[in-house]
């Protein structure tokens, strides 16, 4: 083993390999659960101002930091959405939902899609000024769901477009959650339902332990894959980075877990796009935005089908497509795969939108 060898060992054992730089950004509001972040210079503001072009509101999954979308900028090959977004002229914004502890077991997916995201909307809209008063939502996973129910729940929103990496829309579709259903279908989900409000939710820990057991492979391979690139900075810096992010992963709140188990997979309410949370009814049909879809046949956490139920799903949209990218549930967003593949169709959706051909 050579010198620089056992340097680059010695870093990535102690975690300070890999970069911790952000994208350039400013704090347009700091509140609890609904931080906003834009992201760029003054001058990339300007210009986007000047050239009309649409802000996009990147909406993290929940359980996820939303620094998802600015992982390692200016690596290679890319991984920031947020460098795409500005290398294309659009201005990014991110709305940070923060940590959750047992006293937010109170938040369901009402406090998202019918108070914080609403608000991040209109923050954007005024911070950005420009010659257009309309948002594009641009989300991955459950961040999707978020930005369907917000759109669906008030169709009075300035959102142009929604654009979604990696959604599960058809639980039925995904393993476990049939045999899931089946076995707690007769009680309601009950006592499941229990033992969540007991925990006040799913906590950081079991939400980290269940990502990593999605890529149980790549955990058992991990030590041969480091000495086997030692000589090689760039691909364990890849490697630290996507271990920062499965480390930092949030939990839960409890009303959502719950809102999870009995409106998603017990009653499978989303696959038919009415869904029904205390004083809120949130008929996806009614979403009229136009929309982009993604799905990976090697997503081992949304599959294929669940992603492309969305085809069948909103049937009040004026345009909706679907994209394969095959690549793991995160390469489709971040990544060589999301660079080559999901990042140039995301691209060309809006370039027709922004031409009115859509």
């Amino acid at each position: 083993m050579q010198p620089t060898d056992l340097r680059t060992l010695s870093q990535l054992l102690r975690g300070d390999l890999a970069p911790t730089a952000t994208t350039e950004h400013t704090v347009v509001s700091d509140r609890p659960h609904a931080r906003l972040l834009r992201y760029g210079s003054d001058e990339q503001l300007d210009q986007a101002r000047r050239d009309g072009a649409v802000p996009v509101l990147l909406v993290p999954p929940l359980a996820v930091p939303a620094f998802a979308y600015d992982l390692a900028p200016h690596a290679q090959p890319a991984n920031s959405v947020v460098e795409f977004l500005l290398s294309t002229g659009t201005v990014p914004y991110v709305v940070d939902f923060g940590d959750v502890s047992r006293a937010d077991r109170h938040i369901g997916f009402e406090t998202y899609f019918d108070h914080l995201v609403p608000r991040a909307i209109g923050q954007v809209v005024a911070d950005f000024a420009g010659a257009t008063d309309a948002v594009d939502l641009m989300a991955w996973s459950l961040g999707g769901t978020l930005s369907f129910m917000t759109a669906a729940n008030d169709p009075g929103l300035p959102i142009r477009s929604i654009i979604t990496v990696g959604t599960p829309l058809n639980y039925t579709k995904i393993q476990p959650y049939p045999l899931v259903r089946a076995v707690l279908g007769p009680t309601g989900g009950r006592p499941a339902t229990y033992l969540l409000r007991a925990l006040a939710g799913i906590p950081a820990p079991l939400v980290r332990a269940a990502y990593r057991a999605t890529s149980w492979d790549r955990e058992l391979r991990k030590p041969a894959y480091i000495l086997r690139n030692l000589h090689d900075r760039e691909a364990l810096s890849r490697m630290q980075v996507i271990d920062r992010f499965q480390d930092s992963l949030p939990g839960y709140p409890g009303k959502v877990a719950e809102q999870m188990l009995v409106n998603l997979v017990v009653r499978n309410e989303i696959t038919d796009g009415v869904l029904h949370f205390d004083r809120h009814t949130v008929d996806l049909h009614s979403i009229t935005a136009p929309i982009f879809l993604t799905g990976s046949h090697r997503d081992a956490i949304v599959s294929h089908a669940a992603a492309a139920w969305g085809t069948e799903l909103f049937t009040g949209s004026q345009h909706v497509e679907f994209h394969t990218i095959e690549s793991s549930h995160l390469g489709m967003l971040t990544g060589a795969d999301a660079a080559q593949h999901t990042w140039p169709a995301v691209q060309a959706f809006r370039a027709r939108l922004d031409a009115d051909r859509i």
